[in-house]
């Protein structure tokens, strides 16, 4: 198992557009396995490439017992419907705050073999979806608070032992 050490809030990478995989090779093979072990812990639902300090645009997933993992995702679907859920974050850890999700989200991408996939999700899959795809956008689950709730949670962040020192 390859557990990757995580970034944490402050980390420019968390803040940067990742770019698409072009080149399906072994380095990319490895990403995804990093991915999928480093998920697997429990608390988790997922882990995006940018969260263990990679630059590109994929993340894993473990939700109800779904794992998985998507290669250049794009949401190509959203509910209209949406729901405030408690929402937390690997790389804000401690902090959790009701944020506003779809209800239901639909994620395509490839695999390892640059195949197509799609991976469709309400609830708690879709908003993990939607969390993580957000990641690779260079968005946290902070940037969808609002104004007040962000104010409260960069306050909180700030009293945490990991703020801007990890």
């Amino acid at each position: 198992m390859a557990m990757r050490g995580l970034r944490y809030f402050g980390d420019p990478v968390l803040k940067t557009v990742c770019d698409p995989v072009t080149t399906f090779d072994k380095k990319v093979e490895a990403l995804v396995t990093d991915l999928l072990d480093s998920v697997k812990p429990d608390g988790r639902a997922g882990l995006a490439a940018p969260q263990i300090g990679v630059g590109l645009r994929v993340f894993s997933y473990d939700v109800g017992g779904l794992t998985g993992y998507v290669i250049n995702p794009e949401i190509v679907s959203l509910s209209e419907e949406t729901h405030e859920i408690g929402e937390g974050c690997l790389s804000v850890p401690e902090l959790w705050f009701p944020t506003v999700r779809a209800k239901h989200a639909v994620v395509r991408g490839v695999d390892l073999r640059n195949e197509p996939i799609e991976v469709e999700g309400i609830d708690v899959l879709a908003q993990c979806l939607q969390h993580e795809t957000d990641h690779l956008d260079g968005k946290l689950y902070l940037d969808r608070l609002t104004p007040d709730r962000k104010k409260q949670a960069l306050k909180q962040a700030r009293d945490k032992d990991w703020f801007w020192n990890r």
